[in-house]
């Protein structure tokens, strides 16, 4: 089998996910409702009306909350599979040193940032 044959299987995931959502969105604007009006039009927020300027402006620790968040699931995202590979090395070759010590920087890297965001105060409220 070629090289490019190993990669058939994900270029056929990728272009069914693309199919699927340009699909959607062709058969949702041909048979869906076309009719504007004013009630459509305005801002909708949980079931209640808007009440005051849509412009509010949010303190900036939600965004660094999220940003926070987001780092730190991509990490458990990248350790998973470095997890199912590690699992099927030998236990003490040289291998197995360098991928555990390669997640270790990595984990180690993450821990101090967190260190450092909690020391500036990001993860207080007040």
């Amino acid at each position: 089998m070629s090289t490019i044959g190993f990669y058939l299987p994900v270029v056929l995931v990728i272009a069914m996910a693309a199919g699927f959502a340009i699909l959607n969105i062709v058969v949702s604007s041909l048979l869906g409702p076309k009719v504007e009006s004013a009630i459509k039009g305005l801002a909708y927020e949980s079931g209640m009306d808007a009440i005051g300027t849509t412009k509010k402006r949010f303190n900036i620790r939600f965004y660094v909350m999220a940003m926070t968040f987001l780092v730190f699931d991509v990490e458990i995202v990248f350790l998973y599979p470095w997890a199912v590979s590690f699992a099927q090395l030998q236990p003490r070759s040289p291998e197995a040193f360098l991928f555990f010590a390669r997640i270790a920087f990595f984990v180690g890297t993450s821990v101090i940032a967190y260190i450092y965001a909690w020391r500036k105060g990001v993860f207080r409220w007040d």
